[in-house]
């Protein structure tokens, strides 16, 4: 199929308070949607700089786990990749999880009982980009018949050219999981039905989970940051995780001190907060201050 036609519709957070109907169709018909001016200013600069700090750790050679590492598409040799639980480590992340457009969003695409699970940073370092082959983050859930969409709010904190940015099959998060498995086992990196998504500092991307999307190696590619926020509807992850039921309510709490936190910013002062409130059976009783900001996932797997 021929994607190069495809009218792009964007998103401009500078703008707009949530995305409109016409881009939330966009999104549930192609995998992904622009955000364009999600981070500007002194909030830009603030987790650019935050993000720096945890990147030179892992040029370091930090030996936690959650910094890990590939083959340099250059050197060969040992190269940062990623890091996670990026909300743990970093303040100026915990704001960014309050972030209410991004959260009005969620809502729109996922209902009021979203519940956030992942979140990381993955890096291309300068020149030394590693390929990301063509992929699925995940498939939903056998048996679900929810049709809303699990995805990825990607934060990029560098532009991100033709050398470094995300490439996406529009369409291919409606593909079935044989169609899906067939593509990804095509030879190198085959651009022949796809788009790249170029972007500045400061825009964003949603991508739902079954997307088909990924990136080539580097060659001269500068350096690219993108933080990766991952929400689910909180419906599915109960009945069907992967996390226990345990892991919900912690995650509420912690979104819940996220809001809070942003509001104490002065980006977050300026602006209207996102109010959080899960519908049913996961509505929040009492607000509690969260134990922790970091919740391992193999801890609260379901067997």
């Amino acid at each position: 199929m021929n994607n190069s036609s495809l009218k792009l519709i964007e998103a401009d957070a500078a703008v707009q308070t949530v995305i409109s109907e016409e881009q939330k169709q966009f999104f549930l018909d192609n995998g992904f949607l622009v955000i364009k001016n999600v981070l500007k200013g002194e909030e830009l600069a603030t987790v650019q700089t935050a993000m720096q700090q945890e990147l030179e750790k892992g040029m370091a050679g930090e030996q936690n786990k959650d910094y890990q590492y590939g083959k340099g598409g250059k050197s060969g040799e040992s190269v940062l990749k990623r890091i996670e639980y990026v909300v743990e480590k970093q303040p100026a992340l915990r704001a960014l999880m309050g972030h209410p457009f991004i959260l009005r969003s969620v809502e729109k695409l996922q209902g009021k009982s979203f519940i956030p699970t992942w979140d990381s940073m993955v890096v291309k370092m300068p020149n030394e980009g590693i390929i990301v082959p063509w992929h699925r983050d995940a498939e939903m859930p056998t048996g679900c018949e929810d049709k809303r969409p699990i995805f990825n709010v990607d934060f990029y904190l560098d532009p991100a050219d033709l050398k470094s940015c995300l490439w996406v099959i529009p369409g291919s998060n409606k593909w079935t999981v044989q169609d899906s498995y067939d593509r990804c086992k095509r030879e190198g990196f085959d651009t022949s039905d796809a788009i790249p998504v170029p972007l500045e500092a400061g825009d964003a991307i949603l991508h739902d989970i079954t997307v088909l999307h990924g990136s080539p190696a580097g060659d001269g590619n500068a350096l690219r940051r993108t933080v990766y926020f991952e929400f689910r509807p909180g419906e599915i992850e109960a009945e069907f995780g992967p996390h226990t039921l345990e892991y919900l309510p912690l995650k509420q709490q912690m979104l819940m001190e996220c809001i809070e936190l942003r509001k104490q910013t002065s980006y977050g002062a300026a602006e209207e907060a996102y109010r959080y409130e899960p519908e049913g059976a996961l509505a929040i009783q009492k607000v509690v201050k969260p134990g922790s900001f970091r919740y391992p996932h193999e801890e609260f797997w379901r067997e």
